[in-house]
């Protein structure tokens, strides 16, 4: 498989390895996902719950982050609420075995990315991942030539 940036011609390539967490208490998505990561340049981190995952995104900026539709402590809206309060916050995917439009329609309304299918399918978990991780780099590039363009403008003014 390859980096995200080669399923979009002309996209940058990634300086590093891709991380993405992968929030689930399936021990079956996790190995899944694994397996669909390992000829990447993409690094997987897992976490098995909500608090977990908090644990995790405390310490690492993690631009795409897969989460399950429910779990034990909570699901991807206790996510999608933290997120919303970081400035650069991650991208996330929820997965269901339930994901039909209703699903998805919830998703990109309350602020999430997309809606990944279970089972896996590779090519749509790689097109989907990939899609995320191109777009928060693009967020990311956008917020810094806005950033340098109000500095810009205040040294003008002063």
């Amino acid at each position: 498989m390859s980096d995200p940036a080669c399923l979009y011609p002309g996209a940058p390539p990634p300086e590093r390895a891709v991380t993405v967490l992968v929030v689930s208490d399936s021990v079956a998505d996790h190995g899944c996902l694994e397996q669909i990561f390992r000829h990447s340049k993409w690094r997987m981190l897992s976490a098995r719950s909500c608090r977990e995952a908090f644990e995790i995104l405390e310490s690492n900026r993690i631009p795409v982050v897969v989460c399950e539709c429910a779990l034990p402590d909570g699901g991807w809206k206790s996510l999608l609420n933290r997120f919303a309060q970081w400035p650069d916050e991650p991208l996330l995917i929820v997965t269901s075995r339930q994901a039909d439009e209703h699903l998805w329609a919830e998703v990109l309304n309350l602020g999430g990315y997309d809606v990944l299918a279970k089972p896996f399918d590779r090519a749509e978990v790689v097109r989907v991942i990939g899609a995320a991780w191109l777009h928060w780099r693009q967020r990311g590039v956008v917020h810094a030539m806005r950033r340098a363009a109000a500095e810009v403008a205040l040294k003008a003014t002063a």
